[in-house]
């Protein structure tokens, strides 16, 4: 009875020291500052980044290369930025673009998901089209907006068609290649527990190709969000005052400040969305443990 007592006391201290370990690891004061490190190392090479191209901008400004109505500087590009910041138009052009860019890439993803699988499971579909696939990622997308004003006139559908055509064919190759690489012990592990067809493909090939799908899908929303720039400049739906419209506008009124303005918009939101997909790919490899030093 003594032994279990004291069994029972060494186990209650063995408790409080780990629950005491945890509680001082998960500090609140303790995770605040290793996000602030965290976010601080990843910020400041940007942000050194910035100043120098904000710098060089200044510095051929003082040039004098071209007057300052052509390439004005950068604190009047950042007044117009902030005015326009606080104009409800300014809004509605970026959720018209964005809903555009949304809907396209989903469309694309659907399209593109579809075909890879499909290349990838038959080999005489991968014959007859594989080479396609490459083919059309290679193309520019600017060379289909002919085609698509034709078959769809100065529309909506026109921008859409050509977004699906820049997008898809990354995607498709990014789940192909992701399916291609699937480790052989894993395919013969899934076979070992008895999966075959879709439930090989739900458990093992599937998963184990999302970080590779994922790659893909981050090249496919660049070339849908290239697609989609040039096809707001090209394609004027009446009624529509997109990013791309009011772009055209500001280099009709020889707006220099708010045409930069517009174009720093545009990086912006690409970088945004850049960091969501690394976001999302670094904790894949960490899932997977394809992260360096695991």
């Amino acid at each position: 009875m003594a032994t279990d007592q004291r069994t029972d006391d060494a186990t209650d201290r063995a408790a409080a020291r780990i629950t005491g370990l945890d509680a001082l690891e998960l500090a609140p004061g303790g995770r605040t500052g290793r996000f602030a490190e965290r976010l601080w190392r990843a910020a400041w090479p940007k942000l050194l980044a910035v100043a120098l191209a904000v710098l060089i901008w200044q510095l051929v400004v003082w040039s004098g290369w071209r007057p300052e109505f052509v390439l004005p500087s950068p604190l009047r590009v950042w007044d117009e930025l902030t005015v326009q910041l606080f104009d409800a138009s300014f809004w509605d052009a970026i959720r018209l673009t964005m809903s555009r860019a949304l809907l396209g890439f989903a469309i694309a993803v659907v399209v593109g998901s579809v075909v890879g699988a499909a290349v990838a499971r038959f080999a005489p579909l991968r014959a007859a089209i594989g080479s396609l696939i490459t083919g059309l990622q290679t193309m520019p997308s600017i060379i289909w907006f002919p085609l698509a004003i034709l078959l769809f006139q100065l529309s909506e559908n026109a921008i859409l068609f050509v977004v699906v055509l820049g997008a898809a064919p990354s995607i498709a190759n990014g789940l192909i290649t992701g399916i291609d690489y699937v480790p052989t012990a894993w395919r013969r592990a899934g076979r070992v527990l008895g999966l075959r067809g879709i439930a090989m493909y739900r458990h093992v090939i599937l998963p184990a190709s999302l970080p590779s799908f994922v790659s893909g899908l981050k090249q496919g929303w660049a070339f849908a969000w290239r697609s989609l720039m040039a096809g707001e400049l090209l394609v004027i739906v009446p009624g529509a005052l997109s990013i791309g419209v009011r772009l055209q506008g500001a280099r009709e009124l020889n707006d220099a400040p708010l045409l930069i303005a517009y174009i720093i918009v545009v990086l912006i939101i690409g970088i945004i969305v850049d960091m969501l997909f690394n976001t999302v790919d670094s904790r894949l490899r960490r899932r997977w443990g394809l992260e360096a030093g695991q």
